[in-house]
């Protein structure tokens, strides 16, 4: 029963990618200003609690946010992102000061503003650009983390770094993947008791944390573009 109610949903999800497909090919294309999107998948952490293996422990990870298209390769998404992480040092091989074994449960929200770069030109329609319909890209950005476990709460500043691969199923909907880690400056991300374990002083390279984040996401446009080209296919 649950092996033939997946096949169903699987079958009418694609039928409904192929749709979305065959459809951008019938009308008129325009170009949009701005987007929506949320996504959904899986979390990490690298800390204190986990020195290597950052999927040790997965936990979810969501998003949502706005963007502004600049063009075909540029623009600016300001977003944000609810992540669980986890750890514990009884995982791993280096020993703490006097045995000291310590383990944690947190969930971290960020908030942050970022560049994105396309590597290709993005888009349906308006050859003469050269658009491409699928298209990975980058992001580098700013943001704030806050950060709560143990009824403890953390705030700081954050560096999120991003890569991913975009599909345009129709005009309006994009399908995106993407694997981002998230540099935060400091070192409370997973709890107090995991703050500089072994005495050193905390900087930008040494034991503050990282989190990243695996998502599938969807998102949609809107805005018409004003169109100074009239060669539009």
């Amino acid at each position: 029963m649950v092996r033939q109610l997946f096949h169903k949903i699987m079958t009418a999800l694609i039928l409904m990618v192929f749709t979305a497909i065959g459809a951008s090919g019938q009308q008129q294309v325009e170009s949009y200003k701005f987007d929506v999107g949320i996504g959904l998948g899986a979390s990490g952490y690298l800390g204190d609690a986990n020195a290597s293996n950052m999927f040790k422990h997965v936990g979810l990870a969501a998003n949502a946010g706005v963007g502004y298209l600049f063009d075909s390769r540029w623009s600016a998404r300001a977003k944000l992102s609810v992540a669980s992480l986890s750890g514990n040092t009884a995982d791993f091989d280096n020993v703490l000061p006097e045995g000291a074994q310590y383990s944690f449960k947190s969930n971290v929200y960020d908030l942050g503003l970022r560049g994105e770069c396309n590597f290709f030109a993005y888009g349906i329609g308006e050859t003469y650009k050269r658009l491409r319909r699928w298209s990975p890209y980058l992001s580098l950005g700013i943001g704030c983390t806050m950060s709560s476990t143990g009824g403890d709460t953390f705030f700081a500043m954050n560096i999120p770094m991003g890569v991913g691969v975009r599909f345009k199923l129709s005009p309006r909907l994009n399908l995106n993947v993407e694997f981002s880690m998230t540099k935060v400056f400091g070192d409370n991300v997973d709890s107090k008791e995991l703050t500089d374990l072994y005495n050193i002083k905390s900087s930008f390279m040494k034991n503050t944390d990282w989190y990243s984040m695996l998502t599938v996401g969807i998102s949609y446009e809107f805005g018409p573009r004003c169109v100074t080209c009239h060669r539009i296919d």
